[in-house]
């Protein structure tokens, strides 16, 4: 039986022929669910154990809806400025250059125009990788300007929502924003193109009081935080418990802010079965 026992003892392999463990290999869920990241991409990270909507961005959302991943960016090189020389524990430029040099993104929210199921729409999704989803002036600005293009080229607008709020750093002319892009919206509805807000975790703040909550048509993804405050905030200022699955989307549809919630493998069709729905044309298959 010598031949499973080891002749030399201690490990024998050289220093720099040692291979590391891959990092990222796995993701687990709050669950406890523990799935291998490939397999987790491959099921539009979702989690196939528990149905868990992993967060995702502005890049995994255009692989999502727009066709064969084939889209034009707009306004891709629009970055922020400080007008009000804001400085906390950093200089407002220097955070703003960190989170640009961690995300590869110009800033909070990217606006990009293709086809999806066949037919051009203009979408806005928003990255809380870049200081929390917060939104300042760039953020609105670019939706705002995404919103002009719609209604010059009468396309369907869809944004998507993933925001901590707004950018404190902006002061009030980061809340001047939620002003903009809700006049805006009010252009888009005047001239009657289809608007599709979808919710995703967490859409807080500002972004829930403005376009967040404007579509013809409003919907989240499971179990995404929805809200003005959050419910730590809400919990102290009352002193009352919070019902289970406070201001989770399965809550906030139940008590009517919403239209509906869908699972992210089926937004594409379900988003633009409403969109066919509003103007009146044939369903797509």
């Amino acid at each position: 039986m010598a031949w499973f026992k080891r002749k030399d003892k201690g490990i024998q392999t050289p220093t720099e022929e040692k291979k590391d463990t891959p990092k990222g290999l796995w993701y687990k869920t709050p669950s406890g669910k523990v799935i291998d990241t490939e397999e987790l991409k491959k099921n539009l990270y979702v989690s196939p154990e528990d149905g868990y909507h992993v967060r995702i961005g502005s890049k995994e959302y255009f692989e999502l809806f727009f066709d064969n991943n084939e889209f034009k960016e707009l306004d891709a090189k629009l970055t922020a400025k400080d007008p009000l020389k804001f400085e906390d524990t950093k200089k407002y430029p220097d955070r703003l250059k960190a989170a640009q040099k961690k995300t590869g993104l110009k800033d909070a929210v990217r606006t990009a125009v293709g086809k999806s199921m066949g037919k051009d729409i203009v979408i806005a999704s928003m990255d809380f990788a870049f200081i929390g989803g917060s939104m300042g002036s760039v953020v609105g600005e670019k939706i705002a300007r995404a919103i002009d293009y719609s209604i010059k080229n009468e396309l369907p607008f869809l944004m998507v929502s993933k925001s901590g709020g707004a950018r404190m750093m902006e002061a009030s002319l980061s809340l001047m924003q939620l002003v903009k892009t809700s006049a805006k919206l009010a252009q888009l509805a005047d001239a009657k193109i289809p608007y599709i807000s979808l919710c995703t975790d967490p859409t807080t703040g500002g972004t829930t009081a403005s376009f967040a909550m404007l579509g013809d048509i409003n919907i989240a993804e499971p179990n995404a935080l929805i809200a003005f405050a959050g419910p730590r905030v809400v919990k102290d200022t009352t002193g009352k418990e919070l019902p289970e699955g406070f201001q989770r989307s399965e809550f906030v549809l139940e008590h009517g802010f919403l239209d509906g919630i869908y699972e992210r493998k089926h937004l594409k069709q379900q988003i633009n079965l409403y969109i066919d729905l509003i103007q009146n044309q044939p369903i797509r298959a």
